[in-house]
């Protein structure tokens, strides 16, 4: 595999952000600094408070930004009736683990969210904070909701060897993505550092998790929906069959399944916050 160039992904990734359509016209959105220097994005659907989302971005932990999400983070504030927080967290190669898992900690200490959410690596990045929130006895979100999510550094499950050539997203570029996210093995073998093998889930919040079919995350986001599950988690768990890896950005425009994907999972998170109460992310 050739190696990638950083720079030129993230340009490859701004430009595509700028050529899709734009999102839902909301009440208000408006970028906003959050704990130390972070750049933030608030979306509100309306006037008046709903409930908020802290959504993490994906993009490999090296790529993706406000900008990238721009359309889905509309998307889900119109169409689950929530506010929504995008948070531009530190990225890889310039700030490995646990750089962005710092920052979503320090962001859902501050916002007090009801859920949190994130694809891909924002996904992994998500439910790494709830763990360790969890574990130092920290206020928890109520509700994560993982799309396609990143849990084991290792790449040891089958569907990255099955789907890891010809659906996009190829199992050579995963390996380079966690050599980034990482110092090396030490950290990347440490079952602390993969939800997957944390060696006790109980206490983690009701969760959504979404996975699709031809995705070579898929094993590892099935396997931990299960974890969760058998841990006494309260999970609403989907295969989605045709799909491919980060679905969610975007392939409503093109796939009619995609579209389909789209509505059931905003309908998981609008049953998953219905009924609370409205609470804006801090000014």
């Amino acid at each position: 595999m050739t190696v990638p160039d950083v720079s030129q992904l993230r340009r490859d990734s701004a430009l595509r952000a700028a050529r899709r359509p734009r999102g839902p016209e909301l009440a208000a959105v408006g970028d906003m600094e959050g704990p130390g220097g972070l750049r933030l994005r608030h979306y509100r659907p309306s006037p008046e408070a709903r409930p908020l989302v802290v959504f993490l971005h994906g993009g490999a932990w090296v790529i993706g930004d406000l900008d990238t999400h721009d359309r889905t983070c509309r998307r889900l504030a119109a169409r689950c009736d929530v506010e929504v927080l995008a948070v531009d967290y530190r990225r890889a190669p310039e700030h490995p683990y646990p750089a962005a898992v710092d920052d979503a900690v320090a962001v859902l200490r501050w916002a007090r969210p009801a859920a949190v959410a994130g694809d891909s690596a924002g996904g992994y990045v998500a439910t790494m904070a709830c763990l360790r929130l969890r574990d130092e006895g920290g206020p928890l979100p109520a509700g994560q909701i993982l799309i396609c999510p990143n849990t084991d550094l290792t790449l040891s499950m089958p569907s990255v060897a099955e789907k890891g050539s010809g659906y996009g997203l190829d199992a050579g570029f995963l390996s380079w993505a966690v050599s980034q996210w990482t110092s090396g093995p030490e950290v990347r073998d440490d079952p602390r550092a993969s939800p997957l093998t944390a060696a006790d889930l109980r206490g983690m919040p009701d969760s959504i998790v979404v996975t699709a079919e031809h995705d070579p995350l898929r094993d590892e986001g099935d396997a931990y929906a299960r974890r969760l599950a058998e841990a006494g988690v309260r999970v609403t768990h989907r295969q989605e069959p045709g799909l491919v890896h980060g679905f969610i950005q975007n392939m409503d425009l093109t796939s009619p399944e995609a579209a389909a994907a789209h509505e059931r999972l905003f309908q998981d998170i609008a049953g998953m916050l219905g009924g609370r109460e409205g609470h804006s992310a801090p000014r």
